[in-house]
This record gives C-alpha cells, sequence and structure tokens, in this order.
C-alpha cells in the first residue's frame, strides 16, 4: 500500500484534521493509498525537545531525501519566544513535566534548557521539509470562481496620504550586504575583532551573504517616521517576521517599542530593569512582569497617556480588547498584514475601531521596495478589480534552506563594537565595521538549489507561456551572484521562444502589476523571503486568502512536498470554534494539496484506480467552488465540518459515475447515502452552533475530545466508517 505522510499540526488546520482526515483515509485506502500522520505541532516539537516524544520533524527531514516522499504539509506555527513560553505553560498544566524557558539564563544548565527549547523557535520546521524549491499558483478553477464571485476591495482614496516608509540609503541590510560564492568546500569562520561567533563547513559553489542593520540608523529611522505620521496624521504600523526572522525582528521590533514610548522607559527604567522586563517581548508580555508590582497602575497609566497624548495612532491587532501593534513581535506577521493594508484601500484600524490611512514601517528596503511599490500603485491607479485581473505565479529557491530564513544559527546581535570578518581557506572573504548592538547575520544558497531553481522556472515558462521574471537587482551583492549562476544554468536548457528576464523589486513589481491589471498573468522568480510575501500578497488580493493556493514543492531527492496554504488567521478560527463551535477554517488547500499528492503517486506507478481517485476529487473540488460550499464566518452557517461533508458526497459522486468499475460500485451506496442523508446531516453538523467547546487545549488539544467536536455527525460518521 502506497503512502502519504499528512502532518499533525496547529489551531485552524489541526482542528480541521480531526474531521477531514477520516473521510479522506475512507477514500484513499479504496486505491491502495493509506494517509498517515506525523506530530510536528509545536507541542510535539517542544515534547520532543525535551525527550518526552519521538522527533518526528528529524524523520521528515528523511523522508524528503527520499525517491518516494510525499508529505502534505499544513501550516505549522513559527513560535515567538511568546509563544513557546504560552505552549509551555500549557504541557505544564496537562502534565508534561518539563522546565519552564529560561529568557536569561545564566548557569549552564539554564542555557543548555534554552538551547533545547530554541530549536522550536521561529522556523524550525520548514527548512527541514524544504528539500525543493517551491511552485505556488493558483488552481484554475479557483482563480475562475474568484473572478465569478469576486470579494470586496475597499478603494484607495484619490487623495491617500497612505504610503511605505523603508530605510534608504546606508544602514540596512540591503545596503551593508556583500556577497561571495565559495571555490571549494572550506571551514568558514565568522568572528568579531577576532574572537570566533561561529564556524560552519563552507560548500564549494554556495553562495554565502553577509550583512548588518545598523541600530544607530534604524533607532533614526523609527523617530522620524513617528514623526511623519504625527504631522500627517496617519496610523504608524509596523511590519516585521519575527516569528520566521526569529533573532533580528524581534529585536528591531523591541527598538520601536522603547522609541515610541520613550518617555515612559526612560522614567521606570529601575522598575523595569528588577523586574526583567525585555522589550523585544511586547506589551503583553511587559504587562506580565510589572502585574503586582507597587507601581503597576502608574505604569499603565503613562503607557495610555502616550497613546492619548500626541504620538500618532498606533495600528491595533484588536481594538475591541485594545490590543496595539506593540503587543507582541509576533502579532503582526508582515506577509500576512501588508495584503490586509493594499485590501483595506490604505488603511488600519485604530483604538475606536476606525479603518484610517497607515504609514507602513518596514525597516529593511530588501523587501520594503515591494510593499512600497504595491500602495504606491494603488494609490496612483486605484484598487485591483478581482473580476478582470490576472495572477501572479511564483517559482521560489528555497531547497536546503535557501537564503535569509536559514540565517537563524549565523545571525548576532553584537556585543561589542568592531570588525566582524568572514574567513575562509583563503583568507578574509568578507568584513564590516559595525557598531555595538548591530545586528549582523550570513545567510547561504547552495548551487544545487539555484540548478533546480532554473530549472523549475524553464519548465513552468514553457508549460504557462507566459513571462517569467527573475526578481533579481544587480545593485544587491546576493543577487548580483545569482544572476551569474541563473545566466549559466539557463543555458543547460532550450529556452527558444521563452520571454525570460531580470529585473529589480521595483520594476519587477510594476511589470507584473501592470499586467496583472490587465487581466494577464505572470510568473515571478524569486528568493526566499521575496516568495513568501508574493504568495500572500497577490492571492489575498486575486483570491481573498492565501490558503486556496497551490503550493508544491518538487523535491530535489524526486518526491513532493504539498503545502496547504497560509495559517494566520487560524488562531481567530480556534477562539470562535471555542466559543461557538463554529470553525470557518477552509480546507480547500488540503483539498487541492491532496489531489496533486495523489496525482504524484499515480502518475509515478502508473496505477489506474489511483489516477480515477485523482480524476474524481478534481471534480469534487470543481463542485465545491461551483456551488460554493467553503464554510461561512458566521454561526449558524455551514462551517468547515460541513464543506467536508460536501467533498465527501461530491467525491463519492464523482467516483460512482466514473470509469473505474470497481470503484464505482463501492462508492455507489456511499453517495446514494451522502445525498439521501443531506438534510439530517446538516442538522446533526448544525446543532452544535453557538455552543462552547472543550476541546481540551489550544496548543495540545485532547485527541477525544477535538474529535467529539468535530464530528457531531453520527450519521456521516457511519456512512464513512461503512467504506
Amino acid at each position: 500500500m502506497s503512502k502519504i505522510i499528512w502532518s499533525v499540526i496547529d489551531e485552524a488546520p489541526a482542528l480541521a484534521t480531526y474531521s477531514l482526515l477520516p473521510i479522506v483515509n475512507a477514500f484513499t485506502k479504496a486505491a491502495g493509498v493509506e494517509v498517515v500522520t506525523s506530530d510536528i505541532s509545536l507541542s510535539g516539537r517542544v515534547l520532543a525537545a525535551m525527550g518526552l516524544a519521538e522527533d518526528e520533524l528529524s524523520k521528515l527531514g528523511e523522508v524528503v531525501l527520499q525517491e518516494d516522499g510525499n508529505i502534505i504539509k499544513l501550516p505549522n506555527i513559527s513560535a515567538s519566544a511568546g509563544q513557546l513560553k504560552d505552549c509551555i505553560a500549557e504541557l505544564q498544566a496537562q502534565g508534561h513535566k518539563i522546565p519552564n524557558y529560561p529568557e536569561n539564563p545564566t548557569t549552564d544548565e539554564e542555557k543548555a534548557i534554552q538551547a533545547k527549547y530554541a530549536t522550536c523557535l521561529g522556523s524550525a520546521v520548514n527548512p527541514v521539509l524544504r528539500e525543493g524549491n517551491s511552485d505556488r499558483r493558483a488552481a484554475v478553477a479557483v482563480k475562475k470562481f474568484a473572478q465569478k464571485n469576486p470579494h470586496k476591495l475597499r478603494a484607495f482614496a484619490s487623495d491617500s496620504k497612505a504610503y511605505v516608509a523603508h530605510m534608504e540609503g546606508k544602514g540596512d541590510f540591503f545596503s551593508n550586504e556583500k556577497s561571495v560564492t565559495l571555490d571549494k568546500d572550506q571551514k568558514v569562520t565568522i568572528a568579531l575583532n577576532g574572537k570566533e561567533l561561529k564556524s560552519i563547513d563552507g560548500v564549494a559553489s554556495e553562495v554565502l551573504d553577509g550583512t548588518f542593520m545598523s541600530i544607530s540608523a534604524l533607532k533614526a529611522f523609527y523617530k522620524k517616521t513617528i514623526a511623519d505620521a504625527k504631522a500627517k496624521n496617519l496610523i504608524w504600523s509596523l511590519h516585521l517576521k519575527a516569528t520566521m526572522m526569529k533573532i533580528s525582528d524581534p529585536i528591531m521590533f523591541g527598538y520601536a517599542f522603547e522609541i515610541f514610548f520613550a518617555d515612559v522607559f526612560a522614567k521606570y527604567a529601575d522598575v523595569f530593569k528588577a523586574v526583567g522586563v525585555n522589550p523585544n517581548m511586547g506589551m503583553s508580555d511587559l504587562e506580565k512582569k510589572i502585574a503586582g508590582h507597587a507601581k503597576e497602575a502608574e505604569i499603565k497609566a503613562a503607557f495610555l497617556a502616550v497613546v492619548e497624548g500626541d504620538a500618532p495612532k498606533i495600528a491595533m491587532v484588536d481594538s475591541d480588547k485594545g490590543t496595539t501593534n506593540f503587543n507582541a513581535s509576533n502579532d503582526v506577521i508582515i506577509d500576512a498584514s501588508m495584503p490586509v493594508v493594499v485590501r483595506e484601500g490604505g488603511k488600519q484600524w485604530d483604538r475606536t475601531g476606525a479603518a484610517l490611512e497607515t504609514v507602513a514601517v518596514i525597516p529593511d528596503s530588501t523587501y520594503g521596495m515591494f510593499h512600497a511599490e504595491m500602495v504606491a500603485d494603488c494609490v496612483k491607479h486605484g484598487q485591483y478589480d478581482v473580476a478582470t485581473m490576472g495572477t501572479m505565479q511564483n517559482i521560489g529557491l528555497m531547497a536546503q534552506k535557501a537564503e535569509e530564513y536559514g540565517s537563524h544559527p549565523t545571525t548576532f546581535e553584537l556585543k561589542e563594537a568592531g570588525t566582524v570578518t568572514v574567513t575562509g581557506a583563503n583568507g578574509v572573504l568578507m568584513s564590516f565595521e559595525c557598531e555595538a548592538g548591530d545586528i549582523w547575520r550570513m545567510s547561504r544558497t547552495k548551487d544545487a538549489a539555484i540548478k533546480d531553481w532554473v530549472r523549475l522556472t524553464v519548465e513552468r515558462t514553457k508549460l504557462e507561456g507566459i513571462p517569467a521574471i527573475f526578481w533579481l537587482d544587480t545593485n544587491r551583492a546576493h543577487d548580483a551572484e545569482l544572476i551569474k549562476k541563473v545566466n549559466a544554468y539557463l543555458k543547460d536548457f532550450d529556452t527558444t521562444g521563452l520571454d525570460i528576464q531580470f529585473m529589480n523589486v521595483t520594476n519587477a513589481t510594476r511589470f507584473t502589476n501592470t499586467r496583472i491589471r490587465e487581466g494577464k498573468n505572470t510568473i515571478a522568480v524569486t528568493g526566499n523571503v521575496l516568495r513568501d510575501h508574493l504568495t500572500d500578497m497577490y492571492p489575498i488580493i486575486e483570491l481573498g486568502t492565501s490558503a486556496k493556493m497551490l503550493s508544491i514543492v518538487p523535491l530535489l531527492a524526486g518526491g513532493g512536498l504539498y503545502e496547504t496554504g497560509a495559517g494566520g488567521s487560524a488562531p481567530k478560527h480556534v477562539e470562535q470554534f471555542v466559543n461557538e463551535g463554529h470553525l470557518r477554517w477552509d480546507s480547500l488547500g488540503e483539498f487541492l494539496a491532496l489531489a496533486e499528492s495523489l496525482r504524484f503517486l499515480g502518475q509515478k506507478h502508473s496505477d489506474d484506480k489511483l489516477k480515477a481517485l485523482t480524476a474524481a476529487l478534481d471534480v469534487a473540488n470543481d463542485g465545491y467552488l461551483d456551488n460554493n460550499k467553503e464554510p461561512g464566518r458566521k454561526v449558524g452557517q455551514p462551517d468547515n465540518k460541513a464543506s467536508h461533508f460536501f467533498l465527501a458526497q461530491f467525491w463519492a459522486k464523482a467516483l460512482a459515475e466514473g470509469k473505474n468499475a470497481e470503484l464505482a460500485a463501492k462508492f455507489a451506496p456511499v453517495a446514494k447515502a451522502l445525498v439521501d442523508n443531506e438534510a439530517k446531516i446538516m442538522e446533526e453538523l448544525l446543532a452544535v452552533a453557538g455552543k462552547p467547546q472543550d476541546i481540551g487545549g489550544y496548543f495540545r488539544p485532547d485527541d477525544a475530545k477535538a474529535e467529539k467536536a468535530m464530528r457531531p455527525s453520527a450519521t456521516l460518521n457511519a456512512i464513512i466508517a461503512s467504506i
């Protein structure tokens, strides 16, 4: 029997799995495919780090290196330190004997504990599993459905003042970057004033990048944007990705927090030092640290006075709860938050819930340039028309921990001023003059990953017959090295008649957006981080969500990794489900990923039954879209559980009417039962609407409780069990 591995992850997608996976397995086993689970959730990884559970992530890291590896990966939490601490507290309350997370370790034991927990922070999962490059695009049926049923985008005012602020000139990662390509395998050492920070085993032909963020320049930038927001009466909003850039971005977040509330931090510096306040952890952690202190009320009043005083308005995460942009570094994640700014007409929400124009603050210009052009384009040309706009497809360079998302082990907050050197076998490769507190990092891009990136680009460009643009800037050190390699590797393929170009970020954005407004399609060929930004921005504008994108990772070893969209809204979905029994998570991403996973197996093994099962699922997915069976947002409407029922109904009907006689005979009675009992099943599924649900834990639900909550229809369960 063939095997597909389905990742057990977190939050809303994890809850949906309790309902969906029994249906999936009932159908796939009929064609000789078993779908098995692997727990790579944050809680599972925490327990594994402490030796209390199997290290499933490491096992999957071996699977992706196998020729027949086949994994469906749902969105997982890329944890901030705050989320990690909350997860640990929940596990402790459930009886797991694990230590607290030591924020500021002093003993060897505490340092060892922190090191173990550090493996669970940030982008811990993706670099292990992404042993291939990314092919992300909207399925044709999904794109057509969005155009026929356009979601709402808010207009940009004709005199809109909204804009994106990023650092310019010297000071940020972009401007300080240096890059080299190694000529041979060698030990590479990073040192500060001659004292080693880290050594790595460099690989021949890989690209190494070194760069740093000047903290003095960053502070000046923040002060300037705060003053400008105040002068122009704009909401001030900060957009970072602390979940993935787990070393650098929390630090940059902390400086913004301190500068915005500079007077408060100065006045209560002694108190904050005594209770261990860390600005990088945000306001929520600060409030926990000062809880019970004699000056607690006074300090809270001081923060409130700034908010109500002369400072510019702050973007809110939750206006109703008074949760600001400074609550926690992981609350605002740039690739999810910036599409909202565009979708809402250049606006974010203030403390009263009013939508007002914003200055979106993105310190590093490397990616700030993309978002700046997206907003500027809408200010100049107006909002997009969902019914007529074209699409952006993406080929992303991410194999073998490519680029910045793999830089955590080589990112440092410098303890002293001086010279950072990167030294190889033949001497110094790069050097940098830095100040104390600057954030220095090195990232790597392997040659094999670049070769495969070019191959995948040529392959998709031939299939699509549309322009492919490498978003590479000759003025960026890293990109200049990649341009040399891409030009060399393009010669290995027949590119006759293909439109393949190179453009910097701003020009590539303009080119893509011009075509999109004309209803034309374009392939954006980008690095790892831009891949994330683009494949949230464009789908959210085009489709209403990035969760509906096809996300295929052809693995270098020959297998496949199928990702199921973005989970940025997952926490709110869980909150609604626990309070009201309604889960609005849309599992279409899982449906599409499953179809691609089955297609891979059917093609690899030339299995007619598998091909029939896949073809029927394609029909079911079309039916799901054509009949608008996605979950409703409000309690009382069909939710995620109902969407799984309809997928099963459409899938069974397609199999019953299909060409494979064995499967048709098996699923004809199933289809009839699902159709005949539709009213009863829907009644049972909706009976829990409006009722609180006990799932036994946020980070680690109790399986029995969660399954009961997500499978409330005895009639549906019996039909599925009968297959």
